[in-house]
């Protein structure tokens, strides 16, 4: 039996693993043979190259170009701070923004349909306004006051509330950590923490719900700044460090002053920023201690810059080991993390137009993440659209 061996140019090889993200070790053990193909000691065969190709979530057609494809981010990327260079995007965040803009315009072809208006709040600012104008709007809107989240029992709690109030005002929140329904597949907040598509139909804002609850609800109400500007973006929401870009900066205001306003921080903080009073004040105001120490140094209570930086860093480490000693993970119920990563909203959608005979099953299959019947009827019971 004769064995084929195709030809790959090195470059798409190495371009395939560093999309996939694989480390040295990875490489090793997924595929012992890389060295040699990049070499060009070896070939793979056909159906080495087909392993390759699924590995890596790779198009095999992709493989026989004669050299790496372009793949910029297909949104503005806001990430970009000064001279710093973006890495290229993962094929994890690439797949994501592609899927929830599959997701997006169906929804947008569902809003025709039925009628239903535009959301009139989008593209309603500019940076020129005030972060504290939007920041009151906004709290007005989703009923979101220091006295409305007495009611919020946790951090989680309130981050589920606020999805629920955001999509009530005409906005898709999909909060997921995970690409797909694959828990193999995490999403790195170091990559990204969020990004908003934007349109008047179906305006529409993903969280990276592998970062920490409290800091999805910054991140949530960053990329609802978005909306208001109009402006499709990636973000990541970054509160460590100055930023050069005026929409990320505004929506890094926006957001601080939603959560907590600059005002009564002023009037509420009790003096040092020790743990005890950061955690008092996270629990007060719902927020991350993170996002409290950003609004500290915003109302001038650390000296400098690097004094905030240090006192950040040191936070974020602890915030970090807190959330891996409880062991965080995407896992869990698929029933009661699906509608999440979806939007309840979204969800409901698909379901309705299914049973109304306008959206074949099949293709609600596919929106929905689920492969069989039952699957899609028990997710239909457990959203409640039956």
């Amino acid at each position: 039996m004769v064995i084929v061996r195709v030809r790959v140019e090195p470059d798409l090889l190495q371009w395939a693993v560093e999309r996939a993200g694989w480390s040295e070790e990875t490489i090793a053990q997924r595929v012992p043979h890389l060295e040699e193909w990049l070499a060009g000691s070896a070939r793979p065969t056909l159906k080495q190259l087909e392993r390759f190709a699924h590995a890596t979530h790779a198009p095999l057609g992709l493989l026989f170009l004669p050299e790496p494809p372009e793949e910029p981010v297909p949104i503005p990327d806001m990430r970009t701070l000064g001279n710093r260079a973006i890495t290229r995007p993962s094929v994890d965040l690439l797949e994501t923004i592609y899927s929830c803009q599959s997701r997006q315009e169906w929804y947008r072809s569902y809003a025709t349909t039925h009628g239903l208006p535009e959301v009139d709040f989008v593209g309603s600012a500019d940076t020129s306004v005030t972060p504290e104008r939007v920041a009151a709007q906004i709290r007005q809107m989703l009923n979101f006051e220091l006295g409305d989240r007495s009611a919020f029992n946790s951090w989680d709690d309130a981050r589920r509330k606020l999805i629920d109030r955001i999509e009530k005002i005409g906005v898709l929140v999909m909060v997921s950590g995970i690409v797909g329904t694959d828990t193999h597949r995490r999403l790195k907040p170091e990559e990204f923490r969020g990004f908003a598509l934007v349109e008047p139909a179906a305006p529409l804002i993903f969280i990276n719900g592998a970062d920490t609850k409290a800091a999805q609800i910054f991140t949530m109400v960053h990329e609802l700044a978005h909306v208001w500007l109009g402006e499709s973006a990636l973000s990541d929401a970054a509160m460590a460090r100055p930023s050069d870009n005026d929409a990320e900066l505004w929506c890094n205001r926006v957001a601080a002053e939603v959560l907590v306003p600059l005002a009564e921080i002023r009037t509420e903080y009790r003096g040092e920023p020790a743990i005890t009073e950061l955690e008092r004040l996270a629990r007060k105001y719902r927020v991350s201690t993170l996002v409290i120490l950003k609004r500290l140094y915003d109302a001038r209570f650390f000296l400098s810059w690097d004094d905030y930086q240090e006192h950040y860093d040191g936070e974020l480490h602890r915030v970090i080991a807190l959330k891996a000693g409880r062991g965080d993970s995407e896992g869990g119920d698929f029933y009661n993390s699906q509608p999440i990563r979806l939007s309840r909203q979204f969800a409901r959608a698909v379901i309705a137009d299914t049973f109304e005979g306008r959206t074949p099953y099949r293709d609600a299959y596919h929106l929905l993440g689920t492969k069989k019947h039952q699957t899609f009827q028990t997710l239909v019971e457990k959203i409640g659209a039956a």
